[in-house]
Order: structure tokens, then sequence, then C-alpha cells
């Protein structure tokens, strides 16, 4: 793609989400959202694939879908109350339109049916924006309107998204449908506490920028796709395929490693708030994500090929990627839970 089209596209990214957040008006909100969606849609087309193009599709119509959802409630808001300010959606019905409209755009269940299948056609680097740029727009919508959403419909959101991610990743094999019910599972935790501490909504946000980001640039840089493919990673970077691995776990949330922090104040929350059953639940729709994410390590560390390789050896080929980011994820994405008392701090 021509540089300047390329950076003309990701300031529009950024424009949009900018003008989401200083947003206090539905018409300005609306606006930051639909620039966000038309500056990925090219992004995600540039490979000229039917497979591409047809995930551009789906998530352009899925986006036009829950664009004109958020309209439609805020102008139902307006006409009854009189008010086109975020902070004051009172109505009932347009508050739940709302938080379906968001929900569909972040890729929520029951609303996550297109997530997997976009995912899947796109490249690793557009798949990343996709995962957590593309989130943070509609999640400060969320948060914005969280005090007029009925509590209930948060906590079966949240519950919901948990279990089909952690259910829907156990039998797949193409790493980016993986990456797709990871982001699901993480989006149920970050909605299950929102009414409670959304300051740990934001932190469990910020982790798992860094925890996806980490995962994508990892397998950009090994031009991995499929499980199969993790098998052949140690041979060409077994520095690499450890810290992978690690990164793997910290998604799983295993301490000691980042990942862990944010579901360890999830859960002790739910529990200070009184919902024991619903802590459990979600402990329990953790372990299913852990599954899968230890097939992956299982696929990279476990099943190595037993005969010699004759072939020139790959690691020895200086790679022409940018290593900053992937260096820089992976440390935060591994290292932050000793420092959890002043990342508390941050986001409080």
């Amino acid at each position: 793609m021509n540089p300047y089209v390329l950076m003309t596209l990701l300031s529009s990214l950024g424009l949009g989400t900018t003008l989401t957040f200083a947003s206090s008006h539905w018409l300005l909100a609306w606006m930051g959202l639909e620039i966000n969606t038309l500056a990925i849609v090219p992004l995600m087309a540039q490979h000229h694939h039917p497979r591409a193009v047809e995930a551009t599709t789906k998530y352009f119509l899925t986006q036009a879908t829950a664009a004109a959802m958020i309209l439609f409630a805020s102008t139902t808001n307006a006409w009854i109350t009189g008010e086109w300010d975020m902070n004051d959606v009172s109505n009932p019905i347009a508050s739940t339109m709302v938080v379906a409209a968001l929900a569909l755009k972040i890729g929520l269940a029951p609303m996550h049916f297109w997530m997997p299948e976009v995912l899947q056609g796109l490249d690793l680097l557009t798949g990343l924006i996709l995962s957590t740029w593309q989130k943070l727009a509609p999640l400060a919508l969320i948060i914005q309107t969280a005090q007029a959403i009925d509590p209930l419909l948060l906590t079966i959101l949240g519950l919901t998204s948990t279990l089909v991610g952690g259910w829907g990743g156990l039998n797949q094999t193409q790493l980016r449908k993986i990456l797709a019910y990871s982001s699901i599972a993480h989006m149920g935790w970050m909605m299950i506490v929102l009414q409670y501490a959304p300051q740990l909504t934001l932190l469990a946000l910020v982790t798992y920028i860094f925890m996806t980001s980490a995962t994508f640039l990892t397998l950009k840089a090994s031009s991995a796709t499929k499980l199969g493919t993790l098998a052949t990673i140690w041979s060409k970077s077994p520095i690499l395929t450890a810290t992978t691995a690690l990164v793997l776990l910290s998604l799983g949330g295993l301490p000691p490693l980042t990942g862990f922090m944010p579901k360890w104040f999830i859960l002790q929350e739910l529990t200070n708030q009184g919902l024991p059953l619903v802590a459990t639940m979600m402990a329990l729709a953790a372990l299913l994500s852990l599954y899968f994410y230890l097939r992956l390590c299982y696929a990279m560390t476990l099943t190595i090929s037993p005969n010699t390789t004759t072939s020139t050896t790959p690691w020895r080929i200086r790679t022409t990627q940018a290593s900053f980011p992937l260096a820089f994820s992976t440390v935060m994405a591994l290292g932050l839970l000793p420092v959890t008392p002043a990342v508390v701090m941050l986001v409080t």
C-alpha cells in the first residue's frame, strides 16, 4: 500500500477514536465510530483475495448495522427526553438498544458471530488493529453510559461472552480464530466488572492490549497462521518460542504473569459485591480458555520433529521486521505483576 494512503488511513483511525473519546454528544460519537469503520475497511481489503473481500464485507455490514442502531437509539432518546447528552440515556428502550449495538461493535456474545470469520480473513497486522484499537471507542461509550444500563444485562453479556469465548476456541486449529475467541472471552471479563469498578475494566483492557499485541506480532514474525505451523517455530527462533509460550499462558491468566492481575482483581471485586456464584462461573470459564492456550504451548514446545533438518538454518537469516514493538509488548505482557500496586494507582 502507498505510504501516504496508509498514513491517511491510520490518521483517520486515530481521529475517529479520539473524536468518540472527546464527545459528549451522540451525533459526534456516532461520527467518530463511522470514521473508524470507514478507515479500516481499505486496510482489510488491501490484499486482493476473495477471503479478505468476504471478511471486509461482513465487517462493514455488521458495523453499519450497529451504527444504525446507535443512531436510532440516540434519536429515540433525544425525542423522548429532549437531550443528546450521552450521560442522560434515561429511556430503557434506548439504553438497551445502545448496549446491543455497542456489544455488536466489539463482538460480545451473543452478537459475536462475525468476529472469528472476519479475523480469519485478515492479515495479522490488520487483525491486530481490529482486535485492539477498534475496541477502544465502543468500550469508551459503554463505560460512559454504564450508569444507565441494567446491571443484569451487563452481567449476562459478560458471563455469556466468557463462556462462549472459552468454549468456542476449544476445537479450533486456525490461530486467528483462536485469538478471536480469546478476544470475546476477554471482553466478557471487562463487561462483568464494569458496573462495580470501571477502573478494573480499564486495567483489563490495557493488559489485554499488551498480551494480544505480543501474540499477533510474534505470529507475524514467524509467519504462523495455523496450529500445525507452530511446531516448526522452535528451529527458527528458540527464544521467541519460549517467550510466546509465556505470553499465551499470560493470556490464560496464570501467575506470576501479567494476565493474572486483572482476573485476580475482577474475581476479588465480584466476591466483595456478594456474587460468589458469578465469580466461580467466571473462574471456570477461564479454565476453558486456558485449555486452548495450553494446546498452542504444547504444539510449540512438545511437538518438535525428531529429524535433523538439512536446510539452511532460518534463524541465522537477519529479519527486516521492527523488533521494538514485539519486545516492548512481550515485556509488558509478562512482567507487570510485581508492580501491581503501581499499575492500580495509575488506572484508579
